[in-house]
């Protein structure tokens, strides 16, 4: 398991396709070299709407790179143009080798720096949907599974892309897609 890309954003306005004027860190580009991680997520990273982002327990957001064709194809068919690169789903860390069906809460992300535990998957809202340039994003996310999850800080230090890390298992009571379609569920 690798860290491809690590992520940030400072909060910037954007005109969404429906005409909507927003502020989002949505847009996360790469960044070379270590990068710290604190309390509040990694150093350079913000977040416009803090009562459904960042915090203690959303303070990473990860997504498997795995992903990245199936969100071209879908992109490719509603008219989208332009290529997908890292950070473009919003996540700070962009990883190759695990995906949401292999991670529970609790789990432990344990790279040479420092260490993060999964905290709960993301839930797709509008800003996703402008971002991604076709009002069905949000929508393709809860039917696919595809969500990605945050990560809680347990240990401060650096982050790298290029990294191996390792996953320590939990308590393994819930599984992230578990958490997600039940949530799904519940905002459907």
């Amino acid at each position: 398991m690798q860290v491809l890309s690590v992520n940030t954003a400072r909060v910037e306005h954007f005109v969404a396709t429906s005409g909507q004027s927003l502020a989002s860190a949505i847009r996360k580009r790469a960044h070379t070299g270590p990068i710290a991680v604190g309390p509040s997520g990694l150093a350079g990273d913000e977040q416009a709407d803090h009562t459904v982002h960042g915090g203690p327990a959303k303070a990473v957001y990860a997504y498997p790179h795995e992903h990245y064709a199936f969100w071209a194809t879908v992109r490719g068919q509603a008219k989208v143009p332009g290529e997908l690169q890292p950070g473009d789903m919003g996540e700070n860390l962009t990883l190759q080798g695990l995906q949401e069906g292999r991670v529970w809460l609790g789990d432990v992300l344990r790279f040479a720096d420092c260490e993060l535990i999964v905290t709960e998957p993301r839930q797709p809202c509008f800003k996703f949907n402008a971002h991604m340039g076709f009002v069905h994003a949000a929508k393709m996310m809860a039917q696919s599974g595809y969500c990605g999850f945050y990560l809680a800080v347990k240990r401060e230090g650096t982050i790298a892309a290029g990294e191996t890390f390792e996953l320590v298992p939990g308590p393994r009571e819930i599984g992230v897609a578990e958490m997600f379609r039940a949530k799904m569920k519940r905002a459907g």
